[in-house]
């Protein structure tokens, strides 16, 4: 790897170690497919734990791929890596093979059985299609949403953006079916009440117990509510990165 000085959102060579794995078998794998059907090609250049960091390093500030620091890969090949481990699952493997390690740190079991569901609306930026944006009527909020499902420890199992104007029912049930596919222990999860019958009646055919939590009715302004302040918490982690 080409020596540079490190930014803040670069890897460390423990947490590194956690993912170069998965990353080098993918390359690897794409590289034996191509010979095994007659294709020559450049062997690829670019360090993967450079690439990994460049994507990190957008994460973090925000800023467009194009406005990559130069010390890093060309801002199309850190662009194109990223599309292509979206596309076939690579970050959701990572994410799942994370989320199983620091369970087992905390004592728990790899396998999630219960988790929290949220939806949060925020206005989005100059540069986003408007194709993809939506008015939240409920929130007044004009952009996109995010739902997320999450553990009991805050790890994210599910994500999901759409535009604000998705209800949370339609995010909820497309929530429910992408965790289950990949942690088929999940029976419970709690909401709030922006959930409707339908979330819960759609748990209930996976056989997930989806149960709504409402604030107390007698309490005013801000207060910390059962099991839902987890999942809050995780969207406030998120809300400082892109």
């Amino acid at each position: 790897m080409t020596e540079r000085r490190a930014y803040p959102s670069d890897l460390s060579d423990a947490r590194w170690a956690l993912i170069a794995p998965r990353l080098t078998a993918w390359r690897q794998a794409r590289t034996d497919a191509r010979t095994a059907i007659g294709i020559k090609g450049r062997t690829p250049s670019h360090d993967l734990r450079e690439i990994f960091n460049a994507i990190l390093y957008v994460n973090r500030t925000g800023i467009a791929w194009r406005y990559l620091p130069h010390d890093f890969p060309p801002h199309a090949t850190v662009y194109g890596y990223f599309a292509l481990w979206s596309k076939e699952g690579i970050f959701t493997a990572l994410n799942y093979n994370l989320t199983g390690l620091v369970r087992d740190h905390h004592g728990r079991s790899a396998e999630p059985t219960a988790s929290i569901m949220d939806t949060q609306s925020v206005k989005t930026s100059t540069n986003v299609p408007l194709k993809t944006q939506g008015i939240d009527a409920g929130k007044k909020i004009a952009g996109r949403k995010r739902g997320i499902i999450t553990d009991t420890l805050g790890l994210l199992l599910a994500v999901i953006v759409t535009a604000a104007s998705v209800s949370d029912n339609v995010i909820g049930n497309d929530l429910l079916d992408q965790a289950t596919a990949t942690h088929s222990a999940l029976t419970k999860t709690w909401v709030d009440a922006g959930f409707k019958v339908k979330t819960v009646e759609h748990g209930a055919s996976l056989d997930i117990d989806v149960e709504i939590v409402n604030k107390e009715p007698q309490v005013k302004g801000f207060n910390v509510v059962k099991r839902r302040w987890v999942v809050e918490r995780t969207i406030g982690w998120l809300m400082h990165h892109r």
